[in-house]
């Protein structure tokens, strides 16, 4: 039997904090959604000013990156790249960038998904949330 790590409490709430304080020092609106292992909501944020739409955008991008255990610009990159067919793989909305992993010595914990501004800058903000964790 193996020992898995998983996400307290007290660790959501400091990595939301600190996404969150990443997007306000850039002045920027978005949702910030925190998921376990199996893309279950633990924390959620919406910011004065972000669009409704960042609603549905932000918890995907967690569930995509927390069920495939990678970024989710990775499939974003497929498709771009060509496997269009990729649309289709089941569970995952979420195929843009802003979506992060947490993994702690191999094993995914959970994600962060941004979604409110240029992807590349919603994933500073979720990978500035999993920095928290040290």
């Amino acid at each position: 039997m193996k020992t898995k790590h998983v996400l307290e409490y007290a660790d959501v709430k400091a990595i939301a904090a600190a996404a969150e304080a990443e997007a306000l020092r850039n002045n920027w609106a978005v949702s910030i959604a925190v998921v376990d292992d199996g893309g279950n909501l633990l924390s959620f944020a919406r910011l004065d000013g972000a669009a409704p739409i960042s609603t549905h955008i932000a918890p995907a991008k967690a569930r995509t990156a927390a069920l495939g255990r990678r970024e989710s610009k990775i499939y974003e990159d497929m498709i771009n790249g060509g496997r269009a067919s990729f649309l289709s793989a089941p569970n995952l909305e979420g195929m843009l960038e802003g979506g992060v992993p947490i993994l702690k010595d191999g094993q995914c914990l959970g994600a962060v998904g941004v979604s409110g501004v240029k992807s590349s800058e919603d994933a500073q903000i979720a990978k500035a949330g999993i920095a928290a964790l040290g």
